[in-house]
């Protein structure tokens, strides 16, 4: 998993300071875990997390985002909640879920949201 900035989220995202329209610039799917370092739920996504990460490796990336530091990313993405999680498609818009979601529901939205199945 990789901590972006604002500036490495503009150069490998999205740049949304001179971009209007949605336009994804990764190579694939992504996850982006808007969280805080304080944030009790925000733990308990981030094993979770790291997990999808070994297993979903080369298939997804997987990014987090410390609203703290970077709040004027957070806030042109309107989060107002941690964690929040962006779940990014590489060719249709993205989905933003709240709060701290269950290994399940994360399997269903990589399947569902990202079209990426694991491979057994």
């Amino acid at each position: 998993m990789e901590l972006l900035t604002k500036k490495t989220f503009t150069n490998k995202i999205f740049d949304y300071e001179n971009k209007k329209e949605w336009e994804y610039l990764g190579d694939l799917p992504a996850i982006i875990d808007f969280y805080a370092d304080w944030c009790g739920p925000c733990k308990m996504v981030t094993p979770i997390l790291e997990k999808l990460a070994v297993e979903y490796e080369g298939k997804i990336n997987i990014y987090k985002v410390d609203t703290d530091k970077e709040q004027e990313l957070a806030g042109s993405f309107g989060i107002m909640t941690i964690p929040s999680l962006l779940f990014i498609p590489r060719k249709s818009e993205p989905q933003m879920a709240r709060g701290a979601l269950s290994r399940e529901a994360f399997t269903k939205a990589i399947t569902d949201i990202l079209g990426v199945k694991k491979e057994n």
